[in-house]
Order: structure tokens, then sequence, then C-alpha cells
């Protein structure tokens, strides 16, 4: 059983959502980003998404493009990204790791290269935006064989088809995108965010992870009472631009977001799930 399958599992019995923490590497520098992530798992989350820095992420927001854009001028790298992993896994064994990003890096390396490294260091699953399932035939396998999950987009307009052709070749759990939009765009109904839920669910026994536009620990306790996930990116990574001159205190202020959102989201689903 995969680190993923086992951690929805084991929330699942508890009646829990997982809260998933995105973070761009490398942001505000390379040595901020592990001591990050053991203190993010300290505040209670389940499962961390790293960024890997793209001079083009196009489905991201600006809040996101710009944290690339800072990482980039170390010349942070996939290999350092990857790098990044096995340091945290030197003490964290337990925490699924998911790589997000954009194909190019990724091609750049070579799929072989990218998943043997990717599995050597402990990543346990692997979000590519712009890769459609239509082409992923070279590189699903290779990730299925080395026993890492490929995670997909759904869409707000995601029909029954695409979210068959989508859920067949998915693993780990499926990303709804709550809106239309970028990343940290605003306007999220949690009623149509349910409704479509509930709709996927017919289709698909994997976990449902939301994200885009969830800003505060309100959203993610509405959003945790149905979802198996919620994924919180711009609010946090928004937290190191805002404190780039006072940098000794971004960790203390994402900290204080996540911990928020874990007890809104354990207070509210102890009462309603």
């Amino acid at each position: 059983m995969s680190r993923l399958t086992s951690r929805f599992s084991s929330l699942s019995k508890q009646h829990r959502s997982a809260l998933i923490p995105f973070i761009t590497a490398g942001d505000p520098n390379p040595q901020f980003t592990v001591p990050l992530m053991h203190a993010m798992v300290s505040a209670g989350v389940d499962i961390i998404e790293l960024g890997i820095p793209f001079s083009d992420p196009m489905a991201d927001g600006p809040v996101i493009q710009r944290a690339s854009e800072r990482a980039l001028k170390f010349d942070l790298s996939l290999k350092d990204v990857l790098g990044m992993v096995a340091e945290f896994r030197r003490e964290d064994v337990d925490t699924p790791i998911v790589l997000m990003g954009y194909l190019n890096p990724i091609e750049c390396m070579g799929y072989t290269q990218f998943v043997r490294d990717a599995s050597d260091v402990g990543v346990d699953g692997v979000l590519i935006v712009d890769m459609p399932p239509e082409e992923s035939n070279a590189l699903v396998p290779l990730l299925n064989n080395s026993k890492i999950d490929p995670i997909f987009l759904l869409a707000p307009n995601s029909d029954e088809d695409r979210i068959k052709k989508i859920s067949a070749v998915a693993g780990g759990y499926l990303y709804y995108v709550s809106l239309k939009g970028v990343t940290g765009a605003t306007n999220l109904a949690v009623t149509s965010v349910e409704k479509k839920l509930e709709e996927i669910r017919q289709l698909t026994n994997l976990p449902l992870a939301v994200g885009f536009g969830v800003k505060n620990a309100e959203t993610a306790a509405a959003l945790g009472n149905f979802a198996d996930a919620v994924v919180v990116g711009s609010a946090l990574v928004a937290q190191v631009e805002f404190n780039l001159e006072q940098p000794e205190m971004i960790k203390g202020k994402i900290i204080e977001i996540l911990k928020s959102m874990r007890s809104a989201m354990d207070t509210l689903n102890s009462d309603t799930r």
C-alpha cells in the first residue's frame, strides 16, 4: 500500500479530511524549504505538495508565479527539488510527498531518470499540470511501475466521459479545481463544489481533493466536510511575499494559517461526518 493510500485510509477511519499545503520549493531560498516542510507536518498537515519552480507556470496566479521567479533566482533545478525530498526523508518517512509542476523540467531530465530518482528519494505522487491523460502514455506506466501515483486535475466543466478517462489513469487522489481560473482566484462556491464532487464520486473510488481559492479556515472546514482533502496554496505562498523583509516571520505565519485550518476542519468534521 502506498503512503498516499495508507494516509487516506487512516484518515477515512478517523472521519477526517486531509489538509494538503502547497509550497514552492526554494522560495524564498533553498535552505528554507525542508525546515518548513517539517514544521508543517508538526502543525497537523497530512500530505505535502511541493511545487517545482518553472519559468512559465501558466495555471498559477501571480502569487505562485512570483514564488517560482524567486526560487529560480537561485538556479533551482528539478534535481535540487528531489534533493530536498531526500533531505526531508532523513527525518520523516511517513508523510506523503507529491511533486506538482509542469512537464518541461521532467522532459529535460528524461522520464526514466526522473522516475528513478523520484522513487529513490521517496516521492509518492506526481501532478503535472500540463500533461493531460491523452499525452501521459510514456510517463504513467513508469510511475506506476515505481509505485508513484500519477495525480490528475479535474475541472468544474469536466463531463462524465472526461472524468472516466482521467480516473482510469490516475492514482493516489484526484485534484478537483474548485473554480475556473488560476490558483489564488476568488469566488469559490462551496455548494457547487459539493454537488460536483457528488457527481464525480459516482464515477471513481479515488479520494477527492479540492483546491484553488481556499483562503481561510472557514472555507477549508466547509470543503473538508465533504471532500477527502483540502489543498491550500496561494494563501501560504503569499505569506512568503508579504514577509520578505522579515523572513523570520514567514514560517510562523504559514504555521498559524495551517493550524487554524486543521482545527476548524477537525471541529466541523467531528460534528457532521
